[in-house]
């Protein structure tokens, strides 16, 4: 009996330390340290958004590309050093990542209004995404705080994690199931291309050779994306890049996906009911990717004495 007891105290004991790193986390960690934390980060985003509405998706993706690269943790705003692999050069950032100057911006309103370096800059990323959806009237959603910064960078981990705008429904289900994150996250967080834009290179392959297309949203696409050259020239994801809504959805039901990536999502498989779905209620879709960037946000957080909380968010202290 006492064997017994013993073991389910063991599971009891392991079953908590599996947890802690969710549970270091807390929607009030700045509350009594720094009351002024979070309104702070809000205004700055607000004022940046006001300025450039694509901000929002900059900042956003910002938070996407961090989470999925050994976890939430603000590698991706550590520039190149000699011990620095900045991951702002990796595949998916280079020339394409940006908003960091708004971080800056942030990091600095925050530690004034501090009176020290206490929010880290981790916990501005995931702020500023939630915020950044807010200002384009996209949901809202408690942010778990309390992560704190690397001290590394990997720009191979980058090339490795971060799912391409040229993956087939299968790769984008496994890359998702790599960082915990199921079907219905994969195609909740596909919606943040509800905002924001890709540029030429991306879709190049999708609107000249692939036939699972509307082909007047092709040929409108061609127009700005020739088969060679200007690889940089944009196109809105969804028809109103600066509002978060459905169309997205609608798009894909359409066969009006952007990215191969996106239009896979809505091309037979197992995700397209989910799809339909959203693409009719935008209810549903706000509520599920709320709760989809609060579980992203829980991925491998650096919390208690882990990391660092840097005094200047390009640089380990």
């Amino acid at each position: 009996m006492a064997s017994r007891s013993f073991f389910f105290l063991h599971v009891l004991v392991m079953l908590s330390l599996a947890g802690m790193a969710f549970s270091d986390l807390s929607d009030d960690f700045y509350d009594d340290v720094c009351p002024k934390a979070l309104p702070t980060i809000k205004r700055v985003v607000q004022d940046a958004v006001r300025k450039e509405r694509r901000m929002g998706a900059s900042l956003l993706r910002l938070h996407f590309h961090d989470c999925f690269v050994n976890g939430c943790d603000a590698s991706i705003l550590l520039d190149q050093t000699s011990t620095i692999d900045s991951e702002k050069t990796s595949r998916a950032n280079n020339n394409s990542a940006r908003g960091f100057e708004v971080i800056d911006k942030i990091k600095s309103e925050v530690d004034k209004v501090c009176g020290r370096p206490v929010v880290s800059c981790a916990d501005i990323l995931a702020v500023a995404a939630r915020d950044s959806v807010i200002a384009l009237h996209g949901p809202s959603w408690e942010v778990k705080l309390g992560r704190r910064d690397s001290t590394t960078a990997s720009r191979t981990a980058a090339n490795n994690n971060i799912p391409t705008p040229f993956m087939d429904l299968s790769a984008l289900i496994n890359n998702f199931k790599k960082q915990g994150l199921d079907e219905e996250d994969l195609v909740a967080l596909s919606g943040g291309h509800t905002l924001g834009f890709a540029q030429c290179f991306t879709f190049r392959n999708r609107i000249y050779n692939e036939t699972n297309i509307d082909s007047t949203f092709a040929r409108q696409r061609q127009e700005n994306c020739p088969r060679s050259g200007s690889d940089s020239n944009l196109a809105s994801l969804d028809p109103t890049p600066a509002l978060f809504d459905s169309k997205y959805f609608s798009n894909l039901v359409s066969k009006r996906g952007l990215l191969h990536s996106d239009q896979a999502l809505f091309s037979g498989g197992e995700t397209d009911e989910l799809v339909k779905t959203y693409s009719k209620n935008l209810k549903i879709f706000s509520k599920d990717f709320a709760e989809s960037m609060i579980k992203m946000g829980d991925i491998k957080p650096l919390t208690g004495k882990q990391g660092q909380i840097r005094v200047n968010c390009r640089k380990v202290n």
